[in-house]
């Protein structure tokens, strides 16, 4: 099985370390004062980074960071503080997000507490060697918060979704919980329309009914070495972390 660092970037370590730190904090304050008044993310996004000179990836990653105030206060109250006996899963990215961290590579803290990459999917996924990693700690997961069904929604069009809903089923049937994996045409349209979600995808938590903070706390138990990136002096939302 082939050996990668699912969202490595080289460029990273200077654009998101030390060194950079003060001009992305001072640009998302920048950002965050823009979409709090109104201002289209993209366009708002488009003007910090032009004046701040970032890169195409700092802007994403601020992007990514970012929600107003009014999301984020509704993303709080729809959260789930303890597991549900059955979730909803947004396969693709909750994996990819849980293989960005077992490879070292940068993940972005949100203001809403979820955990995000910048790994992209662009239509095409590889299972590699930690794929297996993240599905094991996954179905390690669920057993340890007593979920009892987990369904996981797959984009049928992403090339090898087929391959990932088999690893899927596979696994599911050594641990102690019923595993289910479906490839759909639209999971961010389905998701969307569901109770008990586990994304880190904005446009879904902003429509879904509820939503259970699954990798933030996995990744703290289980990848404590985990490189993320956080924004500072900006006002963020106390969204419990579940152990």
């Amino acid at each position: 099985m082939e050996t990668v660092k699912r969202g490595y970037e080289p460029k990273d370590t200077v654009e998101f370390g030390p060194n950079a730190t003060e001009k992305l904090n001072a640009a998302g304050q920048e950002l965050a004062f823009l979409i709090n008044r109104g201002y289209d993310i993209k366009s708002a996004s488009t003007f910090v980074g032009n004046h701040h000179l970032l890169s195409e990836r700092q802007r994403l990653a601020l992007a990514r960071i970012l929600s107003t105030d009014n999301a984020l206060q509704a993303r709080k109250q729809k959260e789930l503080l303890q597991a549900p006996d059955s979730l909803a899963l947004d396969g693709f990215n909750t994996i990819i997000t849980l293989e960005v961290a077992l490879s070292g590579s940068l993940l972005l803290a949100g203001l809403d507490g979820a955990i995000r990459d910048l790994a992209g999917l662009r239509g095409t996924y590889r299972i590699v060697d930690k794929t297996v990693q993240a599905v094991e700690l996954l179905l390690n997961r669920f057993e340890t918060l007593g979920v009892k069904e987990a369904l996981f929604y797959l984009d049928r069009q992403v090339s090898n979704s087929g391959r990932l809903r088999t690893l899927l089923l596979d696994k599911g049937t050594k641990y102690n919980v019923t595993v289910r994996a479906e490839l759909h045409p639209r999971v961010d349209g389905l998701l969307a329309r569901m109770e008990h979600v586990v994304t880190a995808d904005a446009i879904i938590l902003d429509q879904c009914g509820s939503w259970y903070n699954l990798n933030r706390a996995l990744i703290a138990s289980a990848v404590p070495d985990a490189w993320i990136f956080r924004l500072d002096g900006l006002k963020k939302e106390e969204i419990s972390c579940q152990s």
